[in-house]
């Protein structure tokens, strides 16, 4: 498990944190972790695994049962109200006030954070461009659809500007094109790097887009904590090379020699090419050329794929991210 490469001051950091809730179903486990200042950190488990629970303990929504969260050096429970200001949440159920207008949730928003109303007003007109809900403006909260409701919550979690923003499935139930206009702007932030970003999401390639580093958890403990390139060079079934022989009748002595390659984890026939997965695969080819040639394999034709996020994930917890 890496948590090396700790450059850099720590935004919020968890120690041994534990969750127990009556009955005693244990959420969290003993949960230690550092989010670093600027990065954007993507939590990732399946439902039930502790994410949610993490999250409120983090930003002090929820008091642990043990263990200590601290952010920028301070124990959360004694932090000044200016340092909890410093913190934006878009929660995973839209909460927006359905009776006011869209520009008025933000400027309500701004307002319970103390900045001034010019100031929120300038700052509701400019993330109301970004989440392209500027036509929408004047219109009451209750008269969105779903997407724009999520768009809407993104932007109230902004509107203060804070240092910390915490995005719970903040694409969850949007349209493809909701989707691009959210992950491009949480994007633009990341460049930024003056904001510290935990983004939990079930759509893997967007967390695999985003994020520095990943932490995956599963019944409340930390499995692996890393970049998703170094966790998709380390871990799953590898990447994955597609062979086409200019004989396909060779294809079953193809998979039989393959098989003896060492670091080959799988080998089979897919339609009529043979699929060989491996870790770095890419850095086997010359070998795995070698012993087809010697097995009177010859090959015609070769396709790369990458590893995906979703093959660490699924061997780290045994199941995919929905289920």
């Amino acid at each position: 498990m890496s948590q090396a490469n700790d450059a850099g001051a720590v935004a919020i950091e968890l120690e041994d944190l534990s969750k127990t809730f009556p009955g005693g179903v244990r959420a969290v486990d003993g949960l230690s972790l550092k989010v670093r200042r600027g990065e954007v950190f993507g939590f990732l488990g399946p439902n039930g695994a502790g994410k949610t629970t993490s999250i409120r303990m983090m930003v002090g929504l929820l008091r642990p049962t043990s263990g200590k969260v601290t952010i920028e050096g301070q124990p959360i429970e004694k932090a000044p109200r200016e340092l909890h200001a410093k913190i934006g949440v878009c929660p995973q159920d839209i909460v927006v006030w359905n009776l006011l207008s869209c520009r008025e949730n933000l400027t309500m928003m701004g307002a319970m954070y103390d900045v001034p109303a010019g100031e929120a007003k300038k700052r509701a007109d400019a993330l109301l461009q970004a989440m392209q809900l500027t036509d929408k403006a004047g219109a009451l909260a209750n008269t969105l659809s779903g997407g724009m409701k999520r768009r809407l919550n993104v932007a109230m979690a902004l509107v203060h500007d804070p240092d910390i923003v915490v995005l719970d499935e903040p694409t969850a139930g949007l349209d493809p094109q909701s989707r691009l206009v959210v992950t491009e702007y949480i994007d633009g932030l990341r460049k930024g790097k003056d904001k510290t970003i935990i983004l939990t999401t079930h759509q893997m390639d967007i967390a695999d887009q985003l994020s520095d580093r990943v932490a995956i958890i599963d019944h409340g403990k930390l499995l692996q904590l890393d970049a998703p390139e170094s966790l998709k060079d380390r871990i799953g079934k590898g990447d994955v090379l597609d062979i086409a022989l200019m004989d396909p009748s060779r294809n079953e002595t193809a998979i039989a020699t393959l098989k003896r390659v060492q670091g080959v984890r799988e080998a089979a026939q897919v339609e009529d090419k043979v699929e060989v997965r491996a870790l770095d695969v890419a850095g086997k080819i010359p070998e795995i050329l070698r012993v087809l040639e010697a097995a009177g394999a010859r090959v015609s034709d070769l396709s790369l794929r990458r590893n995906t996020l979703e093959d660490v994930f699924i061997t780290l917890t045994g199941r995919r991210l929905r289920e």
